[in-house]
């Protein structure tokens, strides 16, 4: 399977953030909005709390440090604050129709330095998140094809800590199904040959007529 992406720094990453939120998503709560938190701080949440996401604790910020979210109020910082067995590491499933292509997008910035990393993974791809910045949103698009009925889309850090990785307006749609190409029916191409034979048939009488005139 082949994987598209698009990465790019954004200035504005607010107004490109609404275009794709207004697409229907796949993801319940891809853009943290639904647990509240105050302007200019931050809250730590066990995954049970938060809808839609699984796996380890997810701290929510909301205008913290002059970070604006690209969409919404809230985004999400994936190395969470409390303690971790393993890689911080959360997920979400939902259902998909094995063969269907979908886009996934999302943003992500760096919030200590750009060494910060992480991996995406979807229908059995992954991706390496290497490219962080301080500077502003990075956006992330990529289409995958869906190799089962339930796909899982898991967001897991590369490096230790509890800081590191923030990440908002994770976004999963279905692409459009071609339409199929129009065959004609039996009866519109027997009618379309029947008229070619006419045709042929009353330029060969012409051609007949006109040797016998000589």
């Amino acid at each position: 399977m082949s994987l598209v992406s698009v990465r790019t720094l954004l200035g504005a990453a607010t107004l490109l953030a609404a275009s794709f939120s207004s697409q229907a998503t796949l993801i319940v709560n891809g853009d943290f909005e639904e647990n509240f938190v105050a302007s200019n701080n931050w809250k730590s949440f066990a995954s049970s709390a938060v809808a839609g996401w699984q796996g380890s604790n997810i701290e929510i910020w909301n205008a913290l440090n002059g970070v604006i979210a690209a969409s919404g109020k809230n985004f999400i910082e994936l190395n969470a604050h409390g303690s971790n067995v393993g890689a911080w590491s959360i997920f979400q499933t939902f259902a998909t129709e094995v063969g269907r292509d979908y886009q996934l997008s999302f943003y992500y910035r760096a919030r200590n330095n750009n060494s910060e990393a992480f991996e995406v993974s979807f229908a059995g791809l992954t991706q390496a998140m290497t490219d962080h910045t301080k500077a502003g949103w990075s956006f992330f698009s990529s289409i995958f094809t869906a190799t089962a009925e339930t796909s899982t889309l898991r967001f897991t850090s590369l490096n230790s800590g509890t800081q590191g990785n923030l990440i908002d307006a994770i976004n999963v749609s279905a692409l459009p199904v071609p339409a199929p190409t129009a065959v004609p029916e039996p009866a519109t191409l027997a009618a379309f040959g029947a008229g070619l034979l006419a045709l042929v048939g009353g330029r060969r009488l012409r051609r007949n007529k006109a040797k016998n005139s000589l």
